[in-house]
């Protein structure tokens, strides 16, 4: 018994073993054929989308070339543009705008061999919605406008070819009626003539033959193509196409070249005009502070140490730069801007020119918080985009963010090198819109809102609006107040520096004889009345202590031949030895010439007789209040030798004051 049930077992294993088999690959035939059916609806969608289920529509063809197509601009080229287009070729384009739109079609070259009805070779445009069909076109048949305006927002284009000898073929854009400004990628900067100009580039200008000359920075030549100049720039996304506003400015001696935004662009010589594109945001960002996710410690043969640490990842840093330890997995480097920024485009470097260490590609993810971490992807939104980066250690190359990075951390991840990991960056940007917020912002609608009748305080220092007006207003009244004061002083300050001298002058007008009185206030009047040989009333004698010489003597004095003339201020004669100087004006002032007092016109040196001369004695009066009362003349400077030859005096004669 215990030998059958152990054979029934084994047989029911054994069954149970026979039967896996068999269940087991039915289940993998119908796996099987479930992969079959998804790929063949796979393969249907794949060839169904280049037939214009897109928005922007497709090409179909083995004469297509160069082809970018979106729903708001495009670009398309024949095979081997602009070298000759291959022999029994078709390639059929389907256009297709948004609804609401119509399309405008700019035609940058058509060069196709002629012949009859353009029966070789052709490009013929059809409108399916209007029934309406443009061309054909070829070389003796071409379009009569660069620009095609059509009334429908879906357009086939077409082009064949037949055996041919030469032609370069077609290249097409086109754009929404929303951009009339649409230009060709071919369109230069000398095609201009205005100092400013604003067009609509369409996209795929990129990869579109022409050469570019000069930099972001230092602008570029006139005779660069001007939409692929604006890609290199950094102003458009070549994958959107979109408005560009430049200036023609001065030109310059030399353009340097440069590597951006996937461009070479060449080295220049002077031009007449050069091209400057305005871009609002792009200043460089100053960086709070570097992070990485390791960094090199280096021993030199010397063995001198050099730390290759994450704060050498600055550009304007000198000497070696940030690299990260040897053999370290998904290495990365981190700027934190120290607050949110509006990041528009990074530059990098190598390491420097002694060591050959350079990033050749990088990704680029940014946050706000430094925790969750959002990768770039682009304009298109599909996937991570990887930047272009270095091509040797020395060399800068700049990448533009379009559309732009919103935030406050920004990491660098490379993505291939050379030899090692090590760069240099910097961030341009700007501060961001104050519209810009986490959330979806409605622009502000004017409407009523309640008026609050208390205010709740809020931490911080904040001013209400009409104190800090009547705030305002008193310290201006303060400050105009101590403006006025200060000017009234100064004022008072300078009157009283003028009259002193003139004060002193007034009492100058006894020169050559000391003063008796140190006022500072005198006049004529408060002077001593002089003695004169001239004295026409008789005078009482004079003690002799008022006729010391401390007396002052009038400026004007008759003198009589036989006194001693004194000391003279006036010019002496020519007959003396004296030269007169050359005086320009009487405005001259002291120092120039030799300092004589001019001596006084001869009007006022005859004085005017006060009365007629009369006798001595003959009915003068007697009045006391009549008489002059002056000092007596001194004894010298009477001619008839003293006070007794009174009878004998002649007139006397009044000056008057100066």
């Amino acid at each position: 018994m215990a030998s059958r049930g152990r054979a029934a077992a084994a047989n029911g294993s054994g069954g149970a073993g026979r039967r896996g088999p068999g269940v087991g690959g039915g289940g993998r035939r119908m796996r099987a054929a479930r992969g079959a059916l998804a790929m063949a609806l796979l393969r249907r969608c794949l060839l169904l989308g280049p037939l214009g289920l897109r928005a922007a529509g497709g090409q179909h063809g083995d004469g297509c070339g160069h082809t970018l197509l979106t729903p708001h601009s495009g670009t398309l080229s024949s095979k081997n543009y602009p070298g000759t287009y291959p022999n029994h070729t078709t390639c059929r384009w389907q256009l297709r705008t948004p609804p609401g739109t119509f399309l405008l079609l700019t035609f940058g070259d058509v060069d196709l061999e002629p012949s009859e009805h353009c029966a070789r070779s052709s490009l013929l445009l059809t409108d399916p919605q209007a029934g309406i069909s443009y061309g054909p076109y070829c070389r003796n048949a071409g379009p009569t406008t660069p620009l095609l305006v059509t009334n429908s927002s879906t357009v086939t284009v077409l082009f064949n070819s037949t055996s041919h000898r030469s032609g370069r073929g077609l290249l097409l854009s086109y754009a929404t009626s929303q951009h009339p400004d649409l230009v060709s990628c071919l369109v230069r900067g000398t095609h201009y003539t205005q100092e400013h100009i604003s067009v609509y580039c369409p996209a795929g200008c990129k990869d579109i033959d022409g050469d570019i000359w000069g930099n972001p920075s230092q602008g570029y030549r006139d005779t660069s193509v001007l939409c692929k100049a604006a890609v290199h720039a950094g102003v458009i996304a070549d994958e959107l196409g979109g408005q560009v506003t430049l200036a023609r400015e001065k030109g310059i001696t030399l353009y340097e070249s440069a590597f951006a935004n996937g461009l070479h662009s060449k080295r220049g010589s002077l031009s007449e005009k050069r091209l400057v594109f305005h871009k609002a945001c792009g200043d460089v960002l100053e960086v709070a502070a570097f992070n990485a996710s390791s960094w090199w410690h280096e021993v030199d043969v010397l063995g001198q140490d050099r730390a290759w640490v994450a704060q050498r990842a600055a550009l304007g840093t000198t000497g070696h730069s940030w690299a990260a330890e040897p053999g370290s997995e998904a290495a990365w480097l981190e700027l934190d801007l120290g607050t949110r920024r509006n990041v528009t485009g990074i530059i990098t470097k190598g390491s420097s020119e002694q060591h050959d260490y350079y990033v050749r590609s990088y990704r680029v993810s940014s946050s706000r918080d430094g925790k969750n971490w959002r990768p770039y992807r682009g304009s298109n939104g599909e996937e991570d985009k990887v930047f272009e980066g270095n091509t040797d250690s020395h060399g800068e190359v700049s990448n533009a963010f379009i559309p732009p990075i919103i935030g406050r951390y920004v990491r660098v991840t490379p993505q291939s090198w050379h030899q090692r990991v090590a760069m240099k960056v910097a961030l341009l940007g700007c501060q961001p819109a104050r519209g810009r917020a986490p959330w979806p912002y409605a622009p502000s609608v004017p409407r009523e809102v309640p008026v609050p009748t208390s205010h709740t305080p809020i931490p911080g220092v904040a001013l209400d609006p009409e104190k800090a007006g009547s705030t305002l207003l008193v310290m201006l009244l303060i400050g105009g107040f101590v403006l006025l004061c200060s000017s009234l002083l100064l004022l008072a300050f300078l009157c009283r520096r003028k009259r002193k001298p003139a004060a002193e002058l007034s009492c100058g007008i006894v020169k050559g004889h000391p003063k008796l009185d140190p006022s500072p206030v005198c006049s004529l009047q408060t002077l001593p009345p002089p003695g004169s040989t001239l004295a026409s009333f008789p005078t009482a004698p004079v003690p002799e202590d008022l006729m010391s010489p401390e007396y002052a003597e009038p400026d004007l004095v008759q003198m009589s031949p036989s006194s001693q003339p004194g000391p003279s201020t006036f010019k002496p004669l020519l007959d003396e030895g004296y030269t007169l100087p050359l005086v320009l004006s009487h405005y001259d002032t002291p120092g120039k010439h030799h300092e004589y007092a001019e001596p006084l016109p001869p009007e006022p040196e005859y004085a005017t007789p006060f009365t007629e001369a009369e006798p001595a004695g003959a009915g003068l009066p007697t009045s006391p209040a009549l008489r002059y009362h002056t000092p007596a003349p001194r004894p010298a400077e009477l001619p008839w030798g003293g006070p007794g030859g009174a009878e004998a005096a002649l007139s006397h004669v009044y000056h008057e004051a100066l």
